[in-house]
């Protein structure tokens, strides 16, 4: 059994109008819409509201010689008023700004966040956060850090960053995703994927 074959694209759906409902931190756009349906012709005209919100970049920073992963630990205002602490455990991570790749991304939220070099990316995966609503996709990196030394509050005081940084054994870290300390979509995917590939990375990382 190999991939599925898609028989459509972006081609068989059509934008009908689009207006602005929304803009400030973020932007909410309203559209009027339809597309062509599995069993032939085409859907009824639409609304639907999307979240425009640009694309986002975040890194797993993995030291293979200490086996110790960076985390980053800051307050998400969404958070408020649930279960759990709004404080959570995140990787390194940032927006991606208008003709900025993501690597450049990577490098540039290492330094601001944590003042960390990274040494080699890893590409993990692109996927995209919630598309249902959001336009959102996030790019996710492993990156080979040097962690000695690390700790501390960092983040620009011009965007409100408050973050404090974490060197943790990466074991203790699926530790915190088991117990569900770690409960954020770039985390979760990144310490997973680690847990595959780490043996393969310690490989060509620890020379």
């Amino acid at each position: 059994m190999g991939r599925i074959q898609q028989e459509f694209g972006q081609d068989d759906c059509e934008l009908i109008a689009r207006e602005s409902c929304f803009k400030g931190f973020f932007k909410i756009d309203r559209l009027e819409l339809r597309h062509k349906l599995f069993a032939g012709g085409w859907s009824n005209v639409m609304q639907r509201e999307i979240f425009i919100r640009a694309d986002a970049t975040c890194v797993l920073p993995y030291d293979p010689v200490e086996g110790t992963v960076v985390l980053l630990e800051q307050f998400r205002a969404p958070v408020m008023g649930q279960t759990q602490s709004p404080w959570l455990v995140e990787l390194v991570a940032g927006m991606n700004e208008e003709g900025e790749v993501p690597e450049d991304v990577a490098a540039r939220e290492a330094k601001e966040e944590a003042d960390l070099e990274l040494l080699e990316l890893e590409p993990i995966m692109e996927y995209l956060v919630s598309p249902g609503g959001s336009t959102e996709k996030v790019y996710l990196y492993c990156a080979k850090v040097n962690s000695l030394g690390l700790g501390g509050i960092h983040g620009l005081e011009e965007e409100n960053e408050d973050i404090k940084v974490h060197v943790v054994k990466w074991s203790s870290a699926i530790e915190m995703l088991n117990s569900g300390q770690i409960n954020n979509a770039a985390a979760i995917i990144s310490l997973q994927w680690l847990v595959l590939n780490k043996d393969r990375l310690d490989a060509k990382w620890i020379s």
